[in-house]
């Protein structure tokens, strides 16, 4: 007696892609890091640090607010101790100073998104415990732990965010704006 061959059983989880879903969210988030630089293209440094709305924020405020974000999600998900980081809590970030160039708030980006990356990389998957530092605005209040996802997710967001607030910064700074700017050649400075 033959009996049918045996279908074939369903593919499980375990035998996908294991990283599939990091690399597909560092993917959006470095779309929207793109994005962002877009709206840097071709501005003087004076320009950077001007306000063009009724906001106080400026693109390079933004650059440095984002540069700052970066380094300290890669500190949190890298070190997972739950200390707060050195510049973490600092409103200074979202203000350009005498000494800061859009050239070096640039660098500083470049560096600490690297640096979020190869937290994120570094990782066994995403499911791993971040605990976050305790809130000045709330001391009494217990720390949460979050996944190194939503961290990311919160990054990603982050970053999306400030891209839609520099668009408008931008317009209103020059008349540029992202989309118009989608083909052009990047910046290199």
């Amino acid at each position: 007696m033959t009996t049918a061959p045996a279908t074939p059983p369903p593919a499980r989880a375990a035998q996908r892609d294991p990283h599939a879903e990091r690399d597909a969210l560092l993917h959006a988030l470095a779309e929207q890091r793109a994005t962002l630089l877009i709206a840097l293209r071709g501005l003087t440094d004076a320009q950077a640090g001007r306000r063009s709305t009724a906001s106080e924020l400026t693109l390079g405020g933004i650059l440095k607010h984002l540069a700052q974000g970066e380094r300290v999600w890669a500190q949190l998900i890298r070190e997972r101790r739950g200390e707060t980081p050195n510049g973490m809590w600092d409103m200074g970030q979202y203000h350009l100073t005498a000494d800061d160039t859009l050239a070096g708030l640039r660098a500083a980006y470049a560096s600490a998104t690297r640096a979020m990356d190869a937290a994120v990389v570094a990782l066994p998957d995403l499911d791993v415990a971040v605990p976050l530092p305790p809130v000045p605005w709330d001391p009494e209040a217990a720390p949460e732990t979050w996944t190194a996802r939503r961290a990311l997710l919160h990054m990603l967001r982050e970053t999306a965010q400030h891209a839609g607030h520099a668009d408008i910064i931008r317009e209103c700074l020059d008349g540029a704006n992202t989309t118009a700017q989608l083909g052009d050649a990047p910046d290199t400075d």
